[in-house]
């Protein structure tokens, strides 16, 4: 990405999600020929240093603060030298990168770029900092409308799914063959009026899971398995046999998941169960 500043291009790139602009293109202001000597220049004063120090210390738990504490006392000296790549190396510093190759150079941190750019020209400074400001007002807005975006598609996408969810919900109606089974307990007869599955089914289905298929139902599920627990055991009472009590227990589930869909006090119960 290039920013202008007073007629002056600036490369920004992005790293970790920070910006990383320019030293090399900021230098290029003051003198095109002589931008490495610049940068140098700029690193061995005592000033430059313990602010890198300083935003190191803050932003990089891995910084060698042992070494740093060597450049410390040589800075500002007329035999100090300290060059980019010196710095990194020494200190595992993370503000400040260099990068080879046609679009290569010397890149920093914004917070350290600004203070760079101070060094070469308040002015020029202040115009960067402008520049740089309206791209960032600039990627918010585009950012803002992406967002929206996405949260529309996000909602649209979210009936979709829960209409699907709710069909799925609605169990399917029992067989003549599944009717014919004998199942082995009145639990797996309600399981398989609701969910269509038995206990032990639904275990070889979800071995990983723990606890059983009622421990991962829907509240409007569990509201009509209460219901079916009653009916149930009137049936019994009524010496229905299991075949029918399970086409009926059935039915009636279809008829309750349907109903219990489109409750709104049933939705507002989800809520609060989630």
């Amino acid at each position: 990405m290039i920013i202008e500043a007073k007629g002056r291009k600036i490369n920004i790139i992005f790293l970790n999600n920070q910006e990383f602009i320019s030293l090399t293109d900021i230098a290029k202001y003051k003198n095109i020929e002589r931008t490495d000597y610049l940068i140098s220049n700029w690193l061995r004063t005592k000033q430059t240093i313990k602010f890198l120090g300083l935003w190191e210390k803050i932003n990089n738990p891995n910084f060698n603060s042992i070494e740093f504490d060597g450049f410390r006392n040589e800075a500002g000296s007329n035999s100090f030298i300290l060059t980019p790549h010196k710095w990194i190396n020494k200190t595992n510093a993370i503000g400040i990168i260099s990068k080879s190759g046609r679009y290569g150079g010397t890149f920093a941190n914004k917070d350290i770029a600004f203070e760079f750019a101070t060094w070469i020209s308040v002015e020029f400074k202040l115009y960067l900092i402008k520049e740089f400001q309206r791209l960032k007002i600039k990627e918010n807005k585009k950012e803002k409308l992406e967002w929206d975006v996405r949260r529309e598609l996000a909602k649209i996408n979210y009936k979709i799914h829960t209409d699907a969810i709710k069909e799925n919900l609605i169990p399917k109606k029992i067989t003549k063959e599944e009717a014919n089974i004998i199942y082995a307990s009145e639990a797996d007869i309600l399981n398989k009026a609701l969910f269509g599955i038995t206990a032990k089914e639904w275990k070889k289905l979800n071995p990983k899971k723990k606890g059983n298929i009622r421990d991962y139902s829907k509240i409007i599920q569990l509201v009509v398995l209460s219901n079916l627990e009653n009916l149930n055991s009137e049936f019994i009472k009524q010496k229905i046999i299991q075949k029918e009590r399970l086409i009926k227990l059935n039915e009636i589930a279809i008829t309750q998941m349907k109903s219990l869909i489109k409750n709104k006090n049933i939705k507002k119960l989800e809520k609060n169960w989630q």
